[in-house]
């Protein structure tokens, strides 16, 4: 499968890399285009390719990795999304640094939020409760697999993601919906940001 990114950053490159140990191609991309990107492209090696936002967002599955105050801008202007895969890895925080700072949502969950930004996207909120300084530690813990949460409202959409999360290694844990999974692991919920490992 070739695997979309709306996004290039930290996030964005930790997912290629397992993308492509699994055996998956991946293409991303960032506002600075696909020029900007040659480095980070050349380091993830050959099955990497960066492309325009545009051309990105037409693949069958896209990973949108940026921050949360980029998500509408990142997603403005894209053609409706005729049912394809959007998985959303953002967490609402207002601000990173010096400390974090979640968003005012108005009670509306981060996902229902992105979603709204892709009209016919099939929306999956996954690879966001983790840390990536867990997830760079790579699946296995001890004896155990470390867990990546997943909630839709697309059985088969979320059937996908869970695939690639048991690809890359990690034990899948399905939360159900997008409102009421989603809001559990975004930032601010009650299992997010833990380095939750499932015993074999």
């Amino acid at each position: 499968m070739k695997i979309g990114f709306i996004g290039a950053g930290a996030v964005a490159q930790s997912l290629a890399r397992s993308a492509i140990q699994a055996g998956h191609e991946v293409v991303l991309s960032a506002r600075r285009g696909p020029q900007g990107l040659r480095d980070i492209v050349a380091e993830l090696g050959p099955k990497a390719s960066a492309d325009a936002v545009q051309e990105v967002a037409q693949l069958e599955l896209v990973m949108l990795a940026v921050p949360w105050l980029q998500v509408p801008s990142a997603l403005e202007g894209l053609p409706d999304w005729g049912g394809r895969i959007l998985v959303d890895t953002t967490n609402p925080f207002s601000q990173v640094e010096p400390e974090l700072i979640l968003a005012d949502l108005g009670g509306t969950g981060a996902s229902e939020i992105v979603a709204a930004h892709a009209p016919g996207a099939r929306v999956v909120k996954a690879f966001n409760a983790i840390r990536m300084e867990y997830y760079d530690k790579g699946p296995k813990f001890h004896d155990g697999k470390r867990v990546i949460f997943v909630s839709g409202d697309d059985r088969d959409a979320k059937t996908a993601v869970i695939g690639l999360v048991e690809e890359f290694g990690y034990a899948s844990v399905d939360l159900g919906g997008l409102v009421s999974g989603g809001r559990m692991q975004q930032a601010g919920g009650p299992i997010a940001g833990r380095d939750w490992v499932v015993a074999p």
